[in-house]
């Protein structure tokens, strides 16, 4: 499983019936490369494609039951590099960090949405 096919999986376990594009922009990656993965992933039986109630054009992405245990142990993964990761820091500490780390990812968002502003006009 790579690194890409588990964030696929994650973003449609985040959010149940996104569509391919809600996915790629989840993951700041291409219609195209979200696409492919996603038609791995259905493949694979991770995955499945239903028909959009709201646009017959598209299809929602769901989890099926195979997917279930990938993530559980996703999760039992990611709590063990939490763990890892975070050694030595109490809560005030992490409350400080994700306070810090929600203005950079502000300040890039703002960022971001000025250059594509400025690529537009061009």
């Amino acid at each position: 499983m790579t690194r890409a096919k588990w964030r696929v999986i994650a973003a449609a376990a985040r959010i149940p019936g996104a569509t391919q594009r809600i996915i790629a922009t989840a993951l700041e990656v291409t219609e195209v490369t979200a696409g492919r993965l996603i038609d791995r992933l259905c493949a694979d039986g991770y995955l499945e494609r239903r028909e959009n109630p709201n646009d017959r054009r598209g299809y929602c992405i769901y989890l099926t039951p195979a997917a279930q245990p990938l993530l559980h142990k996703m999760g039992q993964m990611a709590r063990l590099h939490e763990e890892e990761a975070f050694v030595g820091f109490d809560e005030d500490d992490l409350i400080k960090l994700d306070a810090l780390l929600d203005v950079i990812a502000q300040n890039l968002a703002v960022s971001r949405s000025r250059y594509e502003a400025k690529k537009s006009e061009e």
